[in-house]
């Protein structure tokens, strides 16, 4: 009886730890945690854009964001996607879908195009536009 007992509490404690390293089901993601998946559609709004996400090695992931912001970085900011800090030109991206940039420390920055072209807003000055595609892709400086 008692060895029936030990693995039962043996079994929910397993059980328990395993619940506690579950995933946020809430989209935000931890710190440096992925948020978007590719083909993910993301948010709550009347506005529909396309964001895709490319890496230093080439590789992306796109999602489809729904929002009722109104600058892209707003929007992005508010899913956890985005993650940066207030500069005098705006906001300084280092994080986007959990991956870092930091030029400071390793001579890459996340470059910010709009429909293909390179911006001229950075994202926190960008108003959301239905339709459009806000990509977002890791560059290595000179």
């Amino acid at each position: 009886m008692k060895k029936i007992l030990a693995l039962v509490l043996a079994l929910v404690l397993a059980l328990s730890l395993c619940a506690c390293g579950a995933p946020a089901a809430d989209g935000a993601g931890d710190e440096g945690a992925p948020v978007v998946t590719d083909g993910a559609t993301l948010g709550e709004g009347a506005t529909t854009f396309a964001l895709v996400i490319k890496q230093l090695d080439g590789s992306s992931i796109s999602a489809t964001i729904n929002t009722d912001a109104e600058t892209v970085g707003e929007a992005l900011e508010a899913l956890g996607i985005l993650k940066g800090e207030e500069g005098p030109y705006g906001i300084y991206i280092k994080e986007v879908n959990g991956v870092s940039a930091v030029y400071e420390e390793d001579g890459t920055y996340w470059g910010f195009y709009i429909d293909g072209e390179y911006a001229m807003t950075g994202a926190d000055a960008t108003p959301v536009t239905a339709g459009a595609e806000y990509t977002f892709a890791v560059e290595k400086g000179e």
